[in-house]
């Protein structure tokens, strides 16, 4: 197999090369509106210069009242699709898929933030003395777990007519799906909690009701964790479960990371002590998945060299995700599927705080893809200190624009799912 080689999946779409471009979040959202806008535009199209044969959106928010962070984008019932279409085109002005990956942050939520933080539970995030920055959640009723299913069908749909390839569910990292799919958050004790079969109904409900407001030949991917890398948390055992349940419900792609914001192993660390590969960090524990998978599986997670891509092929994925390698070098892909071995290697930083050094190695990431999105070439010196202030500061800024649209402009209602 070979970075370069087509994928077909089972909608029939043709993905021209093994190379995904994995979501980040670009924190690049125009206000008013958490809209995508001109600096979107100029970043995707450079990844579509950039080779990859798949280009997967950061997330985009299903509910206007929660935010992964102040600056990501927002896509419902009452959206302009404008901003939408030029973003699509822009990002597939080099010929390959684009996908919007949608989501909701459930209880991942700034405590500083206004709107709703949403959990199966009224648990919390635990990060020591940083538990304070995130919001105390309410634990969802009926009707909010309803009206959610809905708007990701809502989002899916809006998503296709702006022109995008397909959308990828995100159920990973601790967002809201991911918390229902964990047994560390989801203490409830309905249909909707207890058993794995309960703790997936929702992200199962989701994929159907995607599904059903769709076209056929529109792809529906889901991103899941091989395991939360916390301690009696998801783990790959339930994971294998999972994709088994999602047999026969038209999923083209499922893209296996790792983590969330309680364990950080998309930056190589965990809090249950496990230790990753190097590269491609969760290979080692998701190639079980691969024989049992009713459908083509993608890996992600701190690639950077073309030797390590080609071992994750190897090993049976149908597709390689890159993420922050391509926030340093946005042609990436065309170099490796040309057989060029340039190698990039992802920020780390040694901070005493594990937490705020997190942090600031996102905060480098997203000062490359700023620059990016301004026709600038990344700055591979940059000051994670200072990168970090500036994200700070920019952050308090979109805080309160964002709280003055949201006053003004309400979530829609949103109706009963479009299916069971």
């Amino acid at each position: 197999m070979y970075l370069s080689t087509p994928l077909v999946l089972r909608n029939g779409t043709r993905i021209a090369n093994r190379i995904a471009k994995a979501a980040m979040e670009e924190s690049l959202a125009r206000q008013p509106g958490q809209l995508p806008g001109p600096e979107i535009e100029e970043l995707y199209r450079s990844w579509a210069r950039g080779g990859s044969g798949l280009i997967i959106t950061g997330n985009v928010m299903v509910d206007r009242r929660a935010l992964t962070s102040p600056g990501t984008i927002v896509l419902d019932a009452e959206t302009d699709l404008g901003p939408f279409r030029r973003w699509a085109e822009a990002a597939g002005s080099g010929g390959g898929q684009v996908w919007m990956q949608i989501n909701h942050p459930g209880r991942q939520v700034r405590s500083d933030l206004p709107g709703v933080a949403w959990a199966p539970s009224d648990i919390g995030v635990s990060l020591g003395k940083h538990t304070s920055a995130f919001a105390r959640p309410t634990a969802m009723d009926e009707a909010d777990i309803q009206a959610t299913i809905h708007r990701f069908a809502t989002t899916a749909r809006l998503a296709e007519q702006a022109g995008f390839h397909g959308v990828q569910i995100h159920a990973a990292h601790g967002y809201l799906l991911s918390q229902f799919l964990s047994p560390l958050v989801n203490r409830r004790t309905d249909q909707w909690g207890g058993s794995l079969e309960n703790r997936a109904r929702l992200l199962l409900r989701v994929v159907r009701a995607v599904r059903a407001a769709v076209s056929a030949d529109f792809a529906v991917s889901i991103k899941i964790n091989t395991a939360d890398f916390q301690r009696g948390g998801f783990d790959v055992d339930e994971v294998e479960q999972v994709l088994a349940f999602l047999e026969g419900l038209d999923v083209d792609l499922v893209e296996l990371s790792g983590g969330s914001i309680e364990s950080a192993a998309t930056m190589g660390r965990t809090a249950d002590d496990r230790k990753l590969d190097r590269e491609a960090y969760f290979l080692a524990i998701a190639e079980r998945l691969v024989a049992s998978a009713p459908m083509p599986l993608m890996l992600t997670g701190g690639i950077g060299r073309r030797a390590s891509a080609e071992r994750v092929l190897a090993s049976g994925f149908a597709m390689v995700g890159l993420a922050t390698a391509l926030a340093l070098r946005p042609d990436l892909p065309a170099r490796w599927t040309e057989g060029d071995d340039v190698e990039v290697a992802a920020p780390r930083l040694n901070w005493r705080d594990r937490d705020i050094a997190s942090a600031g190695v996102l905060a480098v990431v997203r000062t490359h893809m700023s620059r990016i999105s301004r026709g600038l070439p990344p700055r591979p010196r940059t000051s994670a200190r200072l990168a970090l202030v500036l994200d700070t500061l920019r952050n308090r800024g979109m805080i309160r624009a964002y709280g003055q649209w949201l006053a003004q402009n309400p979530a829609p209602e949103a109706p009963a799912p479009l299916t069971g």
